[in-house]
């Protein structure tokens, strides 16, 4: 496979075919944990993982699963690398696991992983699942952390834990709150569609 097509397969994950802000998916993790920008991360790393993990073992036994039983088999294989992540977020960093909730098992019905698995590498080789998993995973990575970063900075201040405004700022408390996910995650695709248009 051409270097430039894998490149394309990587960076469209990125911007032009982005899960959250242009194909809205996902929806459920990123209005649910992007309380903070370090919830964020850590779920866009956990999803990272397991479409990385799950897209080089389907791709390699794409042509030796039957038809009839293609879904099942998907979902039993990103349920394997669901269930390490989740066992190592609690043993290494139970803090954030905690903080995430049910959202981390969730990834196995996430519509992105099994989206991707069934529309791409179940019908791609391995190089290109590689790169399209790899860019899907961190444009979904870098939409959590941008809506995580604004959310913590309206809602309390700071960044990653990071305290940025003084005693004299008072947090909006909707920004931690659900609405305040709605509205950021809103605006944010307002901006980014009038760009695109503008672009275009």
């Amino acid at each position: 496979m051409k270097p430039y097509r894998l490149y394309f397969e990587f960076i469209k994950g990125l911007w032009k075919e982005n899960p959250v802000f242009f194909q809205l998916l996902g929806m459920c993790p990123t209005l649910a944990v992007t309380t903070t920008a370090i919830n964020g991360f850590s779920m866009g790393l956990a999803v990272i993982f397991v479409l990385m993990c799950s897209g080089i073992v389907i791709s390699a036994i794409r042509t030796f699963v039957p038809s009839e039983v293609r879904i099942p088999a998907f979902v039993v294989i990103i349920a394997s690398f669901v269930t390490i992540v989740d066992l190592v977020f609690k043993a290494q960093i139970p803090e954030v696991s905690k903080a995430l909730g049910p959202y981390v098992p969730l990834i196995v019905v996430n519509c992105i992983i099994l989206g991707r698995m069934e529309a791409f590498v179940s019908k791609n080789p391995l190089p290109a699942s590689i790169a399209d998993t790899l860019g899907m995973g961190l444009g979904f990575t870098l939409a959590l952390v941008i809506l995580g970063s604004i959310r913590e900075f309206f809602g309390s201040g700071s960044v990653f834990g990071f305290q940025i405004l003084g005693e004299y700022f008072r947090p909006w408390v909707i920004m931690v709150l659900p609405p305040g996910a709605f509205l950021t995650l809103g605006v944010l695709i307002g901006f980014i569609n009038k760009f695109s248009r503008q672009r275009a």
